[in-house]
């Protein structure tokens, strides 16, 4: 595949999908929340990773503002999705498997060292985009920008297959499993290394396509100086980067 083949023909900036409350009120409420977070995590990284992507292949190959926006965002993407890599490594798939039954220990454990392999390639490929981005900021060449989007899109195609195989096949066992407290303390032992402008605007990404009960669980989740910084001023920083960045309001 050649990087022309990833170009957006059209002239329309291109956009997530409009958000919709697909949960239905008494089924998002059973929804434990360790699988909440798995499905609105894995929906924003599927859905900027791509944009990026789609971004990148129209803009101006050597326009040093317009790269680095596009780069600092795909960074931005790049570190969340690291950071959900080690929290499920370290923290959340040994905790499930201390709440398995024995008869499902060998079946879980070969799934989770299957993962782990996987998982660790899919992290290389983050860092080539990292590359690339450096690469595209000192040459400003089409050739540059095209390799930095391709970089993006190969990287978004196997962030896809991934997460589609880990929510069929963690996704059940953690709804089953994990307890709410086990969560909790999960929560409270990942620490984020993002500056708070930065886990904000992550926020902002994750309601911004969520369904109504996926919204409001993240936004119950948050300490209460976290719903306060989103209110009065966060999701206003968060509307004008995306504004800056795709050339539009996001989708909600």
């Amino acid at each position: 595949m050649t990087a022309a083949a990833v170009r957006n023909t059209s002239a329309r900036i291109p956009t997530p999908r409009a958000a919709g409350d697909d949960c239905p009120a008494p089924q998002a409420a059973s929804i434990p929340p360790a699988v909440a977070y798995q499905r609105v995590l894995h929906q924003l990284v599927r859905r900027e990773l791509r944009l990026v992507a789609d971004l990148a292949t129209w803009a101006p190959a050597d326009d040093a503002e317009r790269i680095a926006a596009l780069t600092a965002h795909s960074g931005l993407i790049t570190h969340v999705l690291l950071h959900h890599h080690a929290t499920e490594r370290e923290a959340i798939w040994p905790a499930l498997l201390r709440n398995l039954p024995p008869d499902r220990q060998a079946e879980a454990r070969a799934a989770v060292d299957a993962w782990t392999a996987g998982c660790a390639r899919t992290d290389h490929r983050l860092r080539d985009v990292s590359t690339a981005a450096r690469q595209w900021a000192v040459a400003l060449t089409p050739s540059a920008r095209d390799a930095f989007a391709m970089a993006c899109l190969d990287v978004a195609d196997v962030v896809d297959a991934r997460t589609a195989d880990e929510e069929r096949t963690f996704l059940p066992l953690l709804g089953a499993h994990l307890g709410a407290d086990d969560w909790a303390a999960i929560a409270r032992s990942s620490r984020c290394t993002l500056p708070a402008r930065d886990q904000l605007m992550v926020l902002g990404l994750a309601l911004e396509d969520a369904c109504a009960g996926d919204r409001a669980r993240v936004l119950e989740g948050l300490p209460r100086s976290a719903r306060w910084a989103w209110r009065f001023g966060g999701e206003r920083h968060y509307r004008a980067t995306v504004v800056r960045l795709r050339g539009e309001p996001p989708a909600r």
